[in-house]
């Protein structure tokens, strides 16, 4: 508040005010009040010229390209110049287009072989089921099916009688019965270790 001296009330009743002369006249608050805010801002605004500043470099600098950069009208360009520059372009064209032809090409002709090698086995395999023949063998490898096309006679295999190996006493979990493989289950119960 700025200090006030009464002198004297008038005959109305209304006083008169005298103000007292100002004590600061130079600008030493402004010092003091800039002081406070760089004290509590004064990161947050050395940041944000900083990013100002980059900004300004950066948009002065894409601008000066954008106006280096910019191609000349078409009335200045050389007529021989662009011919030459579509002839190319064209000629770019052409080769990649022939490129892509030649993998189309190249794709469709796998792919009949692959249909090709489908259909032959699908016969090879309706071939041997008509033999009695498993069909799960023939798809191993060429020259399997190369030896046994060459042997004439082929003996095929009695069907074991599921009965008389229900009556031997086979399990085939126990291992019991023959053959190489034997199973057993293992231990139940809980793990000795540690």
């Amino acid at each position: 508040m700025e200090d006030v001296e009464i002198v004297d009330v008038d005959d109305d009743g209304v006083p008169q005010v005298k103000k007292a002369p100002l004590e600061n006249q130079d600008l030493s608050f402004l010092n003091q009040a800039v002081g406070d805010v760089l004290a509590q801002y004064g990161w947050y605004l050395l940041v944000v010229t900083v990013l100002v500043y980059l900004l300004i470099q950066h948009l002065s600098k894409k601008r000066a390209s954008r106006g280096n950069n910019s191609s000349p009208s078409p009335e200045t360009q050389d007529p021989v110049s662009v011919v030459r520059r579509q002839e190319g372009l064209e000629a770019a064209r052409r080769r990649m287009q022939e490129e892509c032809d030649a993998k189309a090409a190249l794709f469709r002709e796998k792919q009949k072989q692959l249909e090709e090698e489908k259909r032959r086995q699908k016969i090879e395999m309706w071939d041997s089921m008509q033999e009695g023949k498993s069909y799960k063998g023939n798809a191993k490898l060429p020259q399997v099916r190369t030896e046994e096309a060459s042997s004439s006679t082929t003996v095929l295999k009695s069907k074991t009688d599921k009965k008389s190996l229900r009556g031997s006493g086979y399990n085939p979990l126990t291992g019991d019965g023959g053959g190489s493989c034997s199973w057993r289950p293992g231990r139940r119960g809980p793990s000795s270790g540690g």
